[in-house]
C-alpha cells in the first residue's frame, strides 16, 4: 500500500513522498503516521484487515479534531495539555496536527515555548514513549547504524541539541530532546515539512545538572558532561555519521550554550548543511522586528544606537544579524560595530577584559567611553544615557532589569524608543509590555520574546508582536530544502527578516506592531522560504541533482515559488 500526498513535475527533489508500509490489521492502528483511527472509512477497514479493530461509527477529521479539543478544555494546566497533544501525535500524527492548526495562536505557546521548558524538565518522569534518535558516549560509534536503522531514510530536517543551554533554564539532559520535538512541530505546522521528513536527535553528553544526576527517574546518561576534547571527538563522530547518512539533510543546532553554540556552528558551516537557531534564527527575527520599527519611526537603521543586553549566543547573534543589516545600507564593519553596545552581567562588554571568543567580535575599547572611569560607572542606566541609545533589546534572562529609569532613559534619545524584552520563558522577561507603554505613555514600539495579552492605552488595545523564531527558522528550512542548496549562507537570514518585516500589515505598522500575528505563520513560512530559496539560486549553491541551474535562469524562480507552495503538507486524511 503506498499513500500519496503530492506529485511534482520537478523531479524526485524537494517533493514530500509517500508512506510504503507492508502491513495489515492491527499493526495500522500502532503507525502514527498513517493511522486515521476511528476516521478509517467502512472501505478502509475491509481492504486494511481493520474490521472488528474499532468500534463501529466513522468519524470525520473534523468530529476528531472537536473531540480533541473538548478533551484539551478539560485539562487544568498547560503542561497537561502538552502530555495530551503529545500523546495524540504518538497515535495519530495527521488529527494531532489538525488539532494544532485550528488554534496555531493557542497551541504555540503550549506545545513550545514556555510550556517546553516543563517538559524538558519533567521528560524523565512523564515518559510515554520514545521519539527521535538519542545518542550518547556508550552508543556513539554505532551512529551511523543508529541513524540508518531510523524508519525514516528520508529526512530532510533534522533538530540537534547537546541539552545544555535550554530556554533560559540551562542544562536540562535527556530531557533536551523535548525542545526538538517541538521545534519539528513548528517545522511541519509553519512549513509543511511533513512529520516523517523530520528528525529530533539528542546528544546526550552527560549532565553538570546534579539534581539530574541525583534523580532516581532520570533517565539519561548519568554522568558529567564530557571535557572539551572529549566532547569534539563525540561531535565530530556524530557529524560525519549525520553526514554519510542523510547527506542532504538540514542540521539544526539547538540551544547548545554560549562558547559551544559558536564553535560547533563555525566548525561544520561547511561540512554540514546546517545552522544555529538560537544565534541566526534569534538574530534574524529580532532584525524584522527592528525594520518593522524604522517604517514606524519613518528613521533608517544606520541611525540608531543599538544595546542589546545579553551576551549569550542570541544576544551575539543579534548583534551578528545588525551588523550585517548595517553593512548591507553602506557602513563598514567598523562603522557598524561603534553602533551596537553588548551587555553581560559585567557591564559593556570591553576588549581589556578576558573574554570568550564569541564575545569578541563585539567588544568595545573602553577609551571610547570617556564616561567610563571605574568599575562601578559600566552600568545598563549609565550606558543608555551617555550612548544615547534608542533599541534596546534584552536577552539576558534577568526579569524586570529594563526599569522604569531605564526605558525612561531610551525615551529621551529618541521620541519612538524600541523595546525588545525577548527573553524566555514569560518569567524571564526583562519588563512587561504594559509596564513600558505605561513608562512611556505609549510611545514605545514594544515586542517580546513570549506570549503577552495585548495592552490597553487611551481606550485601545494594542496586540504585543511576539518576536518568535517560528516565523523564521521553518521558512529558512523549507527554502534550503525546496531550493536544494548545499549550505545555508548569513544572507539566508537576512533575507528572511526583510521577509518577515514585510509581511506585517499596514494597520499593524499604523499601531506600532513589530510582528505578524501567529495565525499567519504558515504564509509568513512561505514568504521566508522563498526569498531564502531564491538566495541560494543567486548565490549558486544548489545542488547539482535539484532542479535549478547554476546559471541563474529567469525561471528558476518562478519555477521555485510553485515547488514551495505545492510542497506543504497539510493535517489531512488521504484515502488509502
Amino acid at each position: 500500500m503506498e499513500i500519496h500526498h503530492y506529485e511534482f513535475d520537478y523531479g524526485d527533489y524537494g517533493q514530500t513522498t509517500g508512506i510504503k508500509i507492508n502491513i495489515r490489521g492491527f499493526d495500522i492502528l500502532r503507525y502514527n503516521d498513517i493511522s486515521k483511527g476511528t476516521a478509517f472509512s467502512v472501505e478502509e477497514r475491509e481492504k486494511l484487515k481493520l474490521q472488528g479493530f474499532l468500534p463501529p461509527r466513522v468519524k470525520t477529521l473534523e468530529e476528531q479534531v472537536k473531540s480533541s479539543l473538548d478533551i484539551i478544555e478539560d485539562k487544568e494546566t498547560d503542561i497537561e495539555k502538552f502530555i495530551y497533544i503529545r500523546s495524540l501525535f504518538d497515535r495519530n500524527v495527521v488529527l494531532a496536527h489538525a488539532v494544532i492548526a485550528s488554534n496555531i495562536s493557542k497551541f504555540l505557546s503550549i506545545i513550545y515555548t514556555p510550556t517546553v521548558g516543563q517538559a524538558c524538565q519533567q521528560y524523565s518522569s512523564m515518559f510515554r514513549k520514545a521519539n527521535g534518535i538519542h545518542l550518547y558516549p556508550g552508543n556513539i560509534d554505532y551512529a551511523e547504524e543508529i541513524l540508518r536503522s531510523h524508519s525514516s531514510q528520508d529526512i530532510r530536517v533534522a533538530v540537534v541539541t547537546d541539552n545544555q543551554g535550554i530556554l533560559g533554564i540551562g542544562d536540562q539532559g535527556a530531557g533536551g530532546i523535548a525542545i526538538c520535538l517541538g521545534k519539528l512541530m513548528l517545522y511541519t505546522q509553519g512549513a509543511g515539512i511533513a512529520p516523517w521528513h523530520c528528525l529530533p536527535i539528542s546528544l546526550d553528553v552527560g549532565t553538570d545538572n546534579q539534581e539530574l544526576l541525583d534523580d532516581v527517574k532520570y533517565l539519561g546518561w548519568r554522568h558529567p558532561r564530557l571535557g572539551d576534547d572529549e566532547y569534539m571527538e563525540f561531535l565530530r563522530k556524530f557529524a560525519l555519521a549525520f553526514k554519510r547518512v542523510f547527506p542532504n539533510a538540514l542540521c539544526q543546532w539547538e540551544d547548545f550554550s554560549k562558547q559551544k553554540a559558536f564553535t560547533i556552528r563555525d566548525a561544520y558551516l561547511h561540512d554540514l548543511i546546517s545552522f544555529n537557531d538560537d544565534i541566526q534564527g534569534t538574530g534574524s527575527i529580532a532584525l524584522a522586528g527592528i525594520i518593522a520599527a524604522m517604517k514606524v519611526k519613518k528613521e533608517k537603521i544606520e541611525e540608531q544606537i543599538f544595546l542589546v543586553h545579553g551576551a549569550g549566543a542570541g544576544g551575539v547573534g543579534i548583534a551578528e544579524q545588525i551588523q550585517t543589516e548595517l553593512m548591507e545600507q553602506g557602513l563598514s564593519a567598523d562603522e557598524a560595530c561603534k553602533r551596537i553596545l553588548t551587555l553581560d552581567s559585567r557591564g559593556i562588554v570591553t576588549t581589556d577584559r578576558d573574554l570568550e571568543p564569541y564575545k569578541l567580535k563585539f567588544a568595545r575599547d573602553p577609551q571610547d567611553f570617556d564616561w567610563l572611569n571605574t568599575p562601578e560607572d559600566n552600568t545598563l542606566l549609565n550606558a543608555v544615557k551617555h550612548e544615547k541609545v534608542t533599541v534596546l533589546i534584552g536577552t539576558s534572562g534577568q526579569p524586570g532589569c529594563f526599569t522604569k529609569d531605564i526605558v525612561q532613559a531610551v525615551l529621551a534619545n529618541t521620541d519612538r524608543p524600541v523595546v525588545l524584552p525577548l527573553s524566555n520563558p514569560t518569567t524571564m522577561t526583562e519588563a512587561l509590555p504594559k509596564d513600558v507603554y505605561e513608562w512611556t505613555d505609549g510611545k514605545a514600539l514594544v515586542a517580546t520574546g513570549s506570549p503577552f495579552d495585548p495592552v490597553v492605552h487611551n481606550g485601545k488595545a494594542y496586540r504585543i508582536g511576539q518576536m518568535n523564531n517560528a516565523f523564521v527558522f521553518p521558512g529558512v528550512g523549507l527554502g534550503v530544502v525546496a531550493s536544494g542548496a548545499t549550505e545555508v549562507l548569513p544572507v539566508f537570514f537576512s533575507a528572511a527578516a526583510h521577509a518577515v518585516a514585510e509581511y506585517i500589515s499596514e494597520e499593524d505598522i499604523q499601531d506600532g506592531i513589530l510582528c505578524p500575528p501567529l495565525d499567519t505563520l504558515r504564509d509568513v513560512s512561505i514568504k521566508v522560504a522563498k526569498y531564502v530559496g531564491a538566495e541560494a539560486i543567486k548565490a549558486g549553491v544548489t545542488g547539482n541533482d535539484c532542479a535549478f541551474s547554476k546559471t541563474k535562469h529567469e525561471n528558476d524562480i518562478e519555477k521555485l515559488n510553485t515547488l514551495i507552495e505545492n510542497m506543504c503538507w497539510n493535517p489531512e486524511y488521504y484515502e488509502v
